[in-house]
Protein backbone atom coordinates (compact mmCIF):
# COMPACT_ATOMS: atom_id res chain seq x y z
CA UNK A 1 0.00 0.00 0.00
CA UNK A 2 1.27 3.59 -0.61
CA UNK A 3 0.15 6.41 1.23
CA UNK A 4 1.82 9.77 0.80
CA UNK A 5 2.92 11.20 4.09
CA UNK A 6 1.72 14.37 3.60
CA UNK A 7 -1.72 13.04 2.81
CA UNK A 8 -1.79 10.81 6.14
CA UNK A 9 -0.73 14.36 8.17
CA UNK A 10 -3.69 15.74 6.49
CA UNK A 11 -5.99 13.14 7.36
CA UNK A 12 -4.69 13.13 11.10
CA UNK A 13 -4.69 17.66 10.91
CA UNK A 14 -6.53 19.09 8.22
CA UNK A 15 -5.27 22.16 7.01
CA UNK A 16 -5.63 24.39 3.63
CA UNK A 17 -3.01 21.95 1.91
CA UNK A 18 -5.89 18.97 2.26
CA UNK A 19 -6.84 19.08 -1.25
CA UNK A 20 -3.21 19.54 -2.43
CA UNK A 21 -2.19 16.36 -0.42
CA UNK A 22 -5.27 14.40 -1.47
CA UNK A 23 -4.16 15.52 -5.75
CA UNK A 24 -0.37 13.86 -4.67
CA UNK A 25 -1.90 10.98 -3.29
CA UNK A 26 -3.86 10.10 -6.51
CA UNK A 27 -0.41 10.07 -8.41
CA UNK A 28 0.76 7.61 -6.59
CA UNK A 29 0.22 3.94 -7.82
CA UNK A 30 -3.16 2.53 -6.82
CA UNK A 31 -3.37 6.14 -4.75
CA UNK A 32 -7.18 6.56 -5.03
CA UNK A 33 -7.81 3.01 -3.44
CA UNK A 34 -5.25 3.60 -1.15
CA UNK A 35 -5.64 6.79 -0.12
CA UNK A 36 -9.07 6.24 0.49
CA UNK A 37 -7.95 3.47 2.82
CA UNK A 38 -5.53 5.26 4.56
CA UNK A 39 -8.59 7.97 5.18
CA UNK A 40 -10.97 5.09 6.86
CA UNK A 41 -8.26 3.70 8.80
CA UNK A 42 -7.31 6.96 10.13
CA UNK A 43 -10.60 8.62 10.81
CA UNK A 44 -13.70 5.80 12.18
CA UNK A 45 -11.56 5.65 15.63
CA UNK A 46 -10.92 9.90 15.70
CA UNK A 47 -14.21 11.29 14.74
CA UNK A 48 -16.70 11.10 17.84
CA UNK A 49 -19.67 8.99 17.14
CA UNK A 50 -20.91 9.64 20.66
CA UNK A 51 -21.65 13.37 20.05
CA UNK A 52 -23.28 12.79 17.08
CA UNK A 53 -26.26 10.64 18.66
CA UNK A 54 -29.16 10.03 18.21
CA UNK A 55 -27.55 11.34 14.33
CA UNK A 56 -25.21 9.86 12.17
CA UNK A 57 -22.60 11.71 10.53
CA UNK A 58 -22.23 11.06 6.48
CA UNK A 59 -18.57 12.06 6.02
CA UNK A 60 -17.24 8.13 5.70
CA UNK A 61 -21.11 6.60 4.93
CA UNK A 62 -21.02 9.17 1.77
CA UNK A 63 -17.78 7.22 0.26
CA UNK A 64 -19.45 4.35 -0.88
CA UNK A 65 -21.84 6.63 -2.55
CA UNK A 66 -19.27 8.70 -4.57
CA UNK A 67 -17.31 5.43 -5.57
CA UNK A 68 -21.14 4.03 -6.55
CA UNK A 69 -21.52 6.96 -8.74
CA UNK A 70 -18.31 6.75 -10.48
CA UNK A 71 -19.30 5.01 -13.54
CA UNK A 72 -21.89 8.35 -14.17
CA UNK A 73 -19.54 10.83 -13.41
CA UNK A 74 -16.88 12.24 -15.24
CA UNK A 75 -13.13 11.73 -14.03
CA UNK A 76 -13.00 15.60 -13.17
CA UNK A 77 -16.47 15.43 -11.38
CA UNK A 78 -15.73 12.03 -9.38
CA UNK A 79 -12.40 13.32 -8.70
CA UNK A 80 -14.24 16.54 -6.93
CA UNK A 81 -16.85 14.63 -4.84
CA UNK A 82 -14.31 11.91 -3.56
CA UNK A 83 -12.10 15.08 -2.75
CA UNK A 84 -14.88 16.85 -0.75
CA UNK A 85 -16.34 13.84 0.60
CA UNK A 86 -13.09 13.05 2.25
CA UNK A 87 -12.74 16.45 3.30
CA UNK A 88 -15.88 15.93 4.86
CA UNK A 89 -15.35 13.70 6.76
CA UNK A 90 -11.69 14.87 7.82
CA UNK A 91 -13.33 18.07 9.53
CA UNK A 92 -16.15 16.10 11.01
CA UNK A 93 -16.47 16.29 15.32
CA UNK A 94 -13.52 14.61 16.56
CA UNK A 95 -12.72 12.49 20.29
CA UNK A 96 -10.09 14.27 22.78
CA UNK A 97 -7.06 12.58 22.81
CA UNK A 98 -7.29 10.89 25.88
CA UNK A 99 -10.29 8.77 24.21
CA UNK A 100 -8.74 8.27 20.73
CA UNK A 101 -5.79 6.34 22.68
CA UNK A 102 -8.53 4.18 24.78
CA UNK A 103 -10.31 3.53 21.57
CA UNK A 104 -6.99 3.04 19.65
CA UNK A 105 -5.95 0.43 22.11
CA UNK A 106 -9.09 -1.08 22.23
CA UNK A 107 -9.15 -4.88 21.06
CA UNK A 108 -11.60 -7.41 21.75
CA UNK A 109 -11.54 -10.98 20.79
CA UNK A 110 -13.17 -11.04 17.65
CA UNK A 111 -15.57 -13.80 19.07
CA UNK A 112 -19.41 -13.64 17.28
CA UNK A 113 -21.07 -14.08 20.86
CA UNK A 114 -19.47 -11.66 22.41
CA UNK A 115 -20.17 -8.99 19.34
CA UNK A 116 -23.60 -10.29 19.12
CA UNK A 117 -24.06 -9.85 23.60
CA UNK A 118 -22.54 -6.18 23.30
CA UNK A 119 -24.88 -5.09 20.31
CA UNK A 120 -27.72 -6.81 22.21
CA UNK A 121 -26.75 -5.31 25.84
CA UNK A 122 -26.08 -1.71 23.86
CA UNK A 123 -22.55 -1.41 24.58
CA UNK A 124 -21.05 0.64 21.26
CA UNK A 125 -17.87 1.10 22.91
CA UNK A 126 -17.53 -2.65 23.58
CA UNK A 127 -19.08 -3.88 20.49
CA UNK A 128 -16.36 -1.59 18.48
CA UNK A 129 -13.45 -2.84 20.52
CA UNK A 130 -14.78 -6.74 19.89
CA UNK A 131 -14.83 -5.99 16.01
CA UNK A 132 -11.01 -5.03 15.84
CA UNK A 133 -10.21 -8.70 17.04
CA UNK A 134 -11.22 -10.08 13.68
CA UNK A 135 -8.36 -11.51 11.81
CA UNK A 136 -10.10 -10.41 8.38
CA UNK A 137 -13.23 -9.26 8.03
CA UNK A 138 -15.37 -10.53 5.18
CA UNK A 139 -19.06 -9.73 3.71
CA UNK A 140 -20.48 -12.11 5.62
CA UNK A 141 -19.40 -10.62 8.67
CA UNK A 142 -20.95 -6.97 7.57
CA UNK A 143 -24.40 -9.15 6.69
CA UNK A 144 -24.52 -10.87 10.17
CA UNK A 145 -24.76 -7.60 11.71
CA UNK A 146 -27.55 -6.26 9.11
CA UNK A 147 -29.04 -9.22 10.48
CA UNK A 148 -28.98 -7.74 13.73
CA UNK A 149 -30.40 -4.41 13.05
CA UNK A 150 -33.06 -4.65 10.34
CA UNK A 151 -36.29 -4.46 12.92
CA UNK A 152 -34.48 -1.39 14.22
CA UNK A 153 -35.52 2.18 12.64
CA UNK A 154 -33.58 4.38 14.89
CA UNK A 155 -32.62 7.07 12.97
CA UNK A 156 -34.97 6.88 10.42
CA UNK A 157 -32.64 3.33 9.45
CA UNK A 158 -29.34 3.90 9.26
CA UNK A 159 -28.28 1.03 11.27
CA UNK A 160 -28.99 -1.13 8.33
CA UNK A 161 -27.78 1.32 5.53
CA UNK A 162 -24.57 1.62 7.43
CA UNK A 163 -24.48 -1.90 7.62
CA UNK A 164 -24.97 -2.82 3.72
CA UNK A 165 -22.66 0.70 2.99
CA UNK A 166 -19.75 -0.39 4.66
CA UNK A 167 -20.12 -3.75 3.57
CA UNK A 168 -19.97 -2.38 -0.09
CA UNK A 169 -17.10 0.14 0.67
CA UNK A 170 -15.34 -2.63 1.91
CA UNK A 171 -15.19 -4.61 -1.01
CA UNK A 172 -15.07 -1.34 -3.43
CA UNK A 173 -11.81 -1.03 -1.32
CA UNK A 174 -10.46 -4.51 -2.29
CA UNK A 175 -11.25 -6.09 1.31
CA UNK A 176 -8.64 -4.74 3.10
CA UNK A 177 -7.63 -6.41 6.43
CA UNK A 178 -6.80 -2.94 8.54
CA UNK A 179 -9.41 -0.62 6.74
CA UNK A 180 -12.00 -3.55 7.20
CA UNK A 181 -11.79 -4.15 10.54
CA UNK A 182 -12.36 -0.22 10.95
CA UNK A 183 -15.22 -0.23 8.96
CA UNK A 184 -16.74 -3.56 10.87
CA UNK A 185 -16.29 -1.52 13.95
CA UNK A 186 -18.03 1.35 13.01
CA UNK A 187 -21.18 -1.03 11.71
CA UNK A 188 -21.10 -2.90 15.21
CA UNK A 189 -20.81 0.65 17.08
CA UNK A 190 -23.96 2.14 15.17
CA UNK A 191 -25.64 -1.11 15.79
CA UNK A 192 -24.70 -1.32 19.34
CA UNK A 193 -26.31 2.03 19.69
CA UNK A 194 -30.00 2.96 21.16
CA UNK A 195 -32.35 0.99 19.53
CA UNK A 196 -36.44 1.97 18.16
CA UNK A 197 -38.77 -1.14 17.11
CA UNK A 198 -41.64 0.60 17.11
CA UNK A 199 -42.30 0.68 13.46
CA UNK A 200 -41.77 -3.21 13.25
CA UNK A 201 -43.65 -4.06 16.71
CA UNK A 202 -46.69 -2.77 14.98
CA UNK A 203 -46.09 -4.32 11.91
CA UNK A 204 -45.97 -8.02 13.12
CA UNK A 205 -49.11 -7.32 15.10
CA UNK A 206 -50.76 -7.10 11.81
CA UNK A 207 -48.86 -9.65 10.05
CA UNK A 208 -49.43 -12.77 12.04
CA UNK A 209 -47.92 -15.64 10.57
CA UNK A 210 -47.10 -13.72 7.32
CA UNK A 211 -43.76 -14.88 6.47
CA UNK A 212 -42.43 -14.15 3.74
CA UNK A 213 -42.44 -11.33 0.74
CA UNK A 214 -41.34 -13.28 -2.38
CA UNK A 215 -39.19 -11.28 -4.62
CA UNK A 216 -40.77 -10.71 -8.38
CA UNK A 217 -40.68 -8.84 -10.84
CA UNK A 218 -43.55 -6.45 -10.93
CA UNK A 219 -46.72 -7.07 -12.46
CA UNK A 220 -49.32 -4.50 -11.83
CA UNK A 221 -50.20 -1.67 -13.76
CA UNK A 222 -50.12 2.39 -12.76
CA UNK A 223 -54.10 2.33 -11.43
CA UNK A 224 -52.99 -0.30 -9.22
CA UNK A 225 -49.98 1.43 -8.20
CA UNK A 226 -51.41 4.30 -7.61
CA UNK A 227 -54.15 2.87 -5.22
CA UNK A 228 -51.61 1.77 -3.09
CA UNK A 229 -49.45 5.30 -3.32
CA UNK A 230 -52.76 7.32 -2.06
CA UNK A 231 -52.60 4.89 1.01
CA UNK A 232 -48.65 5.35 1.88
CA UNK A 233 -48.76 9.27 1.29
CA UNK A 234 -52.59 9.85 2.53
CA UNK A 235 -53.19 7.66 5.52
CA UNK A 236 -52.29 7.81 8.95
CA UNK A 237 -49.48 5.19 10.29
CA UNK A 238 -52.25 2.70 11.82
CA UNK A 239 -54.32 3.30 8.71
CA UNK A 240 -51.70 2.58 6.73
CA UNK A 241 -50.55 -0.53 7.95
CA UNK A 242 -53.54 -2.33 7.64
CA UNK A 243 -54.14 -2.38 3.83
CA UNK A 244 -50.19 -2.60 3.45
CA UNK A 245 -49.85 -5.86 5.42
CA UNK A 246 -53.36 -7.61 4.12
CA UNK A 247 -51.09 -6.96 0.56
CA UNK A 248 -48.24 -8.56 1.62
CA UNK A 249 -50.12 -11.56 3.87
CA UNK A 250 -51.93 -11.83 -0.03
CA UNK A 251 -48.47 -12.41 -1.29
CA UNK A 252 -48.03 -9.01 -3.20
CA UNK A 253 -44.30 -9.86 -4.16
CA UNK A 254 -41.11 -7.28 -3.91
CA UNK A 255 -41.18 -5.82 -7.33
CA UNK A 256 -45.42 -4.14 -7.13
CA UNK A 257 -44.28 -3.15 -3.15
CA UNK A 258 -40.63 -1.37 -4.21
CA UNK A 259 -42.43 0.02 -7.31
CA UNK A 260 -45.36 1.89 -5.01
CA UNK A 261 -42.92 2.45 -2.48
CA UNK A 262 -40.71 4.86 -4.89
CA UNK A 263 -43.92 5.89 -6.56
CA UNK A 264 -45.02 7.40 -3.11
CA UNK A 265 -41.05 8.09 -2.37
CA UNK A 266 -41.24 10.58 -5.08
CA UNK A 267 -44.66 11.96 -4.36
CA UNK A 268 -43.31 12.94 -0.72
CA UNK A 269 -39.91 14.65 -2.54
CA UNK A 270 -42.25 16.83 -4.92
CA UNK A 271 -43.77 17.77 -1.75
CA UNK A 272 -40.82 18.56 0.36
CA UNK A 273 -40.19 21.85 1.45
CA UNK A 274 -36.76 23.43 0.44
CA UNK A 275 -35.50 22.56 4.22
CA UNK A 276 -36.50 19.58 4.41
CA UNK A 277 -34.90 17.76 0.54
CA UNK A 278 -32.18 16.16 1.62
CA UNK A 279 -33.85 14.20 4.42
CA UNK A 280 -36.89 13.68 2.36
CA UNK A 281 -34.30 12.31 -0.47
CA UNK A 282 -33.06 9.54 2.87
CA UNK A 283 -35.97 7.65 2.03
CA UNK A 284 -34.70 6.54 -1.71
CA UNK A 285 -31.10 5.57 0.52
CA UNK A 286 -33.06 2.94 2.79
CA UNK A 287 -35.31 1.83 0.31
CA UNK A 288 -32.35 0.81 -1.78
CA UNK A 289 -31.02 -0.76 1.04
CA UNK A 290 -33.81 -2.64 1.14
CA UNK A 291 -33.82 -3.78 -2.73
CA UNK A 292 -30.17 -4.82 -2.85
CA UNK A 293 -30.19 -7.28 0.53
CA UNK A 294 -33.17 -8.73 -1.48
CA UNK A 295 -35.11 -8.52 2.08
CA UNK A 296 -38.13 -11.36 1.99
CA UNK A 297 -39.25 -10.27 6.11
CA UNK A 298 -42.62 -8.24 5.56
CA UNK A 299 -41.43 -6.29 8.61
CA UNK A 300 -38.84 -4.59 7.07
CA UNK A 301 -41.42 -3.52 4.15
CA UNK A 302 -44.04 -2.31 6.69
CA UNK A 303 -40.56 0.08 8.11
CA UNK A 304 -40.21 1.20 4.39
CA UNK A 305 -43.63 2.22 4.51
CA UNK A 306 -44.06 4.05 6.98
CA UNK A 307 -40.40 5.81 6.78
CA UNK A 308 -41.93 7.18 3.31
CA UNK A 309 -45.54 7.83 5.12
CA UNK A 310 -43.15 9.95 7.43
CA UNK A 311 -42.67 13.14 5.56
CA UNK A 312 -45.62 15.67 4.96
CA UNK A 313 -48.03 15.45 2.04
CA UNK A 314 -49.10 18.42 0.35
CA UNK A 315 -52.21 19.00 -2.24
CA UNK A 316 -51.01 18.06 -5.88
CA UNK A 317 -52.01 21.95 -6.80
CA UNK A 318 -49.32 23.14 -4.43
CA UNK A 319 -46.34 21.11 -6.39
CA UNK A 320 -43.78 22.38 -8.91
CA UNK A 321 -44.80 21.32 -12.24
CA UNK A 322 -42.43 20.46 -15.00
CA UNK A 323 -42.59 22.72 -18.00
CA UNK A 324 -42.40 21.44 -21.75
CA UNK A 325 -39.50 20.79 -23.59
CA UNK A 326 -38.93 19.66 -27.01
CA UNK A 327 -35.51 18.20 -26.79
CA UNK A 328 -34.76 16.88 -23.23
CA UNK A 329 -31.01 17.35 -22.91
CA UNK A 330 -28.75 15.02 -20.32
CA UNK A 331 -26.08 18.51 -20.10
CA UNK A 332 -29.52 20.95 -19.76
CA UNK A 333 -31.31 19.04 -17.20
CA UNK A 334 -27.57 20.07 -15.16
CA UNK A 335 -27.46 23.36 -16.09
CA UNK A 336 -31.40 23.98 -14.99
CA UNK A 337 -30.18 22.31 -11.63
CA UNK A 338 -27.50 24.43 -11.08
CA UNK A 339 -29.48 27.35 -12.59
CA UNK A 340 -32.09 26.77 -9.81
CA UNK A 341 -34.78 26.03 -12.43
CA UNK A 342 -36.62 22.73 -10.82
CA UNK A 343 -39.29 22.88 -13.51
CA UNK A 344 -36.96 22.72 -16.20
CA UNK A 345 -35.28 20.48 -14.33
CA UNK A 346 -38.08 17.97 -13.86
CA UNK A 347 -39.22 18.47 -17.81
CA UNK A 348 -35.49 17.45 -18.80
CA UNK A 349 -35.56 14.28 -16.73
CA UNK A 350 -39.06 13.16 -17.11
CA UNK A 351 -38.51 13.58 -20.83
CA UNK A 352 -34.98 11.95 -20.87
CA UNK A 353 -36.86 8.71 -19.16
CA UNK A 354 -40.23 8.06 -21.23
CA UNK A 355 -37.27 7.96 -23.82
CA UNK A 356 -36.31 5.59 -22.41
CA UNK A 357 -32.71 7.00 -21.32
CA UNK A 358 -33.17 6.98 -17.36
CA UNK A 359 -29.39 6.23 -16.75
CA UNK A 360 -28.97 8.96 -19.03
CA UNK A 361 -30.82 11.62 -16.60
CA UNK A 362 -29.10 9.92 -13.44
CA UNK A 363 -25.40 10.84 -14.84
CA UNK A 364 -26.92 14.68 -15.22
CA UNK A 365 -28.27 14.19 -11.97
CA UNK A 366 -25.23 13.14 -10.69
CA UNK A 367 -22.81 15.60 -12.36
CA UNK A 368 -25.25 18.30 -10.36
CA UNK A 369 -25.02 16.53 -7.30
CA UNK A 370 -21.05 16.58 -7.07
CA UNK A 371 -21.05 20.15 -8.18
CA UNK A 372 -22.22 21.23 -4.25
CA UNK A 373 -20.32 20.62 -1.06
CA UNK A 374 -21.18 17.91 1.17
CA UNK A 375 -20.63 19.34 4.06
CA UNK A 376 -23.37 22.35 3.01
CA UNK A 377 -26.06 19.08 2.49
CA UNK A 378 -24.90 16.38 4.80
CA UNK A 379 -23.90 14.66 1.97
CA UNK A 380 -28.00 13.71 0.98
CA UNK A 381 -27.30 14.47 -2.48
CA UNK A 382 -24.57 12.09 -3.73
CA UNK A 383 -26.24 9.37 -0.82
CA UNK A 384 -29.78 9.88 -3.00
CA UNK A 385 -28.58 9.81 -6.71
CA UNK A 386 -26.62 6.95 -5.76
CA UNK A 387 -29.15 5.42 -3.96
CA UNK A 388 -31.17 6.17 -7.28
CA UNK A 389 -28.68 4.18 -9.34
CA UNK A 390 -29.12 0.87 -7.17
CA UNK A 391 -32.86 1.18 -7.45
CA UNK A 392 -33.12 1.67 -11.17
CA UNK A 393 -32.96 -1.88 -12.54
CA UNK A 394 -35.54 -2.97 -10.11
CA UNK A 395 -38.15 -0.54 -10.97
CA UNK A 396 -40.51 -0.64 -13.90
CA UNK A 397 -40.60 2.62 -16.15
CA UNK A 398 -43.36 4.93 -14.24
CA UNK A 399 -41.08 4.40 -11.20
CA UNK A 400 -37.89 5.55 -12.67
CA UNK A 401 -39.57 8.48 -13.95
CA UNK A 402 -41.15 9.43 -10.86
CA UNK A 403 -37.95 9.14 -9.40
CA UNK A 404 -35.49 10.84 -11.79
CA UNK A 405 -38.21 13.91 -12.01
CA UNK A 406 -38.67 13.93 -8.17
CA UNK A 407 -34.42 14.78 -7.65
CA UNK A 408 -34.22 16.53 -10.45
CA UNK A 409 -36.50 19.30 -8.28
CA UNK A 410 -34.78 18.32 -5.29
CA UNK A 411 -31.49 18.90 -6.47
CA UNK A 412 -32.32 22.10 -7.96
CA UNK A 413 -33.73 23.30 -5.05
CA UNK A 414 -31.01 22.58 -2.35
CA UNK A 415 -28.27 23.91 -4.57
CA UNK A 416 -25.60 25.39 -1.84
CA UNK A 417 -21.88 26.29 -1.99
CA UNK A 418 -19.63 24.92 -4.64
CA UNK A 419 -16.89 26.75 -2.55
CA UNK A 420 -14.82 23.55 -1.67
CA UNK A 421 -14.89 22.13 -4.95
CA UNK A 422 -13.83 24.68 -6.48
CA UNK A 423 -10.58 24.69 -4.31
CA UNK A 424 -10.86 21.15 -5.14
CA UNK A 425 -10.45 21.38 -8.59
CA UNK A 426 -7.75 24.00 -8.55
CA UNK A 427 -5.53 21.62 -6.86
CA UNK A 428 -6.62 18.16 -8.85
CA UNK A 429 -6.22 20.16 -12.22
Amino acid sequence: MTVDPRWQQQLEAPTEQFFGAFATQLAQSDGLRDGVREAVKTLVPRIDWEAYLPHVPHGILGLRAVLRLQPLLSEAGFHRALATQLHMAAHEGRRSPQNLAQVSAAKGSGHWPNLEAFIQSRRPGLAYAEAQGFDHPAEADFQRLRGLTELDMATVGHKAVVCDHLADLHERLERPKATGRRLLGLAAWVAASPEDTFWSRRAAKRLGDASSVPWAPATLDAAAWESQVREICDLGLVALLDPFTARLKAGQGSGDTLAALVLAASEKQLDARRDLEGKTAWTYVYLAAVARARSADPRIWCQAAALVNLFPTDEPEERVRAARVADPDAGALTEAILEVEPALAMAHAGGLAQAGRAEAALAALAEAAVQDDPTFNHAHQVLAVAAAADLLPDLPLPAQEAMVVALAKSLANSQGSGDLGRLADRALG
